[in-house]
């Protein structure tokens, strides 16, 4: 297990390096540069130069590449063009934002996918049956964006029940120790912070959450039929096992892999998705800095934002795998052996 997870890691500098070539070339091939967001259209041609020599911008495409990767080899992410703040500091800022919101939404995937999923699969063939696929159909079809403006226009304008922007009223006092809520409040003692950041997060969560519920409902009610269709499902229901155990303890325990991998991939799916999320609803998160970024042509802002996303869906898929190693004792065992 730990030669695994030593090889698994061994590749994490060599997507990093492939994430970083892509970005940069990416942002150089759009039209238009930071330097036409830090100046007006009536700046003179030398403050222009005299701008672009100071972001190093007058220098050729493989020297400015040079230089950005010796700087990430020194874990160095650079400083904003914009406000020249530091893009490590920006990251750490921002990144638990976006976790929050992804573990939010991977709740809300599990309660409603992984429920619709065992209910389709309690009852093959029936009305309800029917029902969850279609609804699993309907909510895996949908895109993000315009179901995020849907939700804040039901939720928030229409009934008023959620906020529909920002991750904390502006009116509330919260000055961030680690930037996770939940720690904060507790490091902090400030309970009240709870309440108002899990009425703004609410909406966000469930756009993504219930979005992405579709696949698992489907993985999960075809998992657990083809685990009811084995041989040593049947021995049970012939030895009079009860339906309940039958369905919890042997065909779940045998769909679960499939469904682990599932969770692990949409999971690191949903940190993507956070982006389009953040966006809709005004979440202060990486996504959110990294869309930003590219608009005003801040381009450390933009790599060091695609960095990070790159390191979380690499992090999120080591883990998955080992879950579903632990989970399956086959997969444990050494290649000849």
């Amino acid at each position: 297990m730990s030669a695994e997870i030593l090889r698994r890691l061994a590749f994490l500098p060599v997507t990093l390096f492939f994430v970083a070539t892509l970005v940069f070339i990416a942002l150089r091939a759009l039209p238009g540069s930071a330097v036409d967001v830090l100046t007006s259209q009536f700046a003179t041609a030398g403050l222009r130069e005299q701008l672009i020599a100071q972001l190093g911008l007058d220098q050729p495409l493989w020297r400015q590449y040079l230089i950005y990767m010796g700087d990430l080899l020194r874990l160095d992410l650079g400083r904003s063009f914009l406000t020249g703040r530091s893009v490590s500091s920006m990251v750490w800022q921002t990144l638990p934002v976006t976790i929050e919101l992804a573990v939010a939404s991977l709740l809300v995937m599990l309660i409603a996918g992984l429920g619709m999923g065992l209910a389709a699969a309690a009852r093959p063939g029936t009305v309800l049956d029917v029902g969850m696929r279609v609804l699993a159909m309907t909510l895996f079809s949908v895109p993000w964006f315009w179901f995020g403006i849907v939700m804040i226009v039901v939720f928030s304008l229409w009934l008023g029940w959620l906020p529909a922007f920002g991750r904390m009223p502006s009116a509330l006092d919260y000055r961030a120790t680690t930037n996770f809520v939940l720690i904060d409040a507790v490091i902090q003692r400030r309970p009240e912070l709870i309440g108002p950041w899990l009425a703004h997060l609410t909406l966000p969560a469930l756009t993504v959450g219930l979005t992405s519920a579709g696949i698992l409902m489907r993985l999960a009610r075809s998992s657990m039929l083809d685990a009811g269709a084995r041989d040593f499902v049947l021995t049970a229901r012939m030895k009079g096992v009860p339906r309940r155990r039958i369905f919890f303890r042997h065909m779940l325990r045998n769909a679960a892999l499939g469904i682990l991998t599932v969770i692990g991939l949409q999971f690191g799916a949903m940190l993507g998705g956070s982006v389009v999320a953040e966006v809709v609803f005004g979440y202060p998160g990486i996504g959110r800095m990294m869309i930003d970024a590219i608009q005003t042509r801040d381009y450390a802002v933009a790599q060091g934002a695609a960095l990070a996303l790159a390191v979380l869906y690499v992090l999120v898929n080591l883990v998955t795998d080992l879950t579903y190693r632990w989970a399956d004792p086959r997969l444990r065992r050494e290649p000849g052996r």
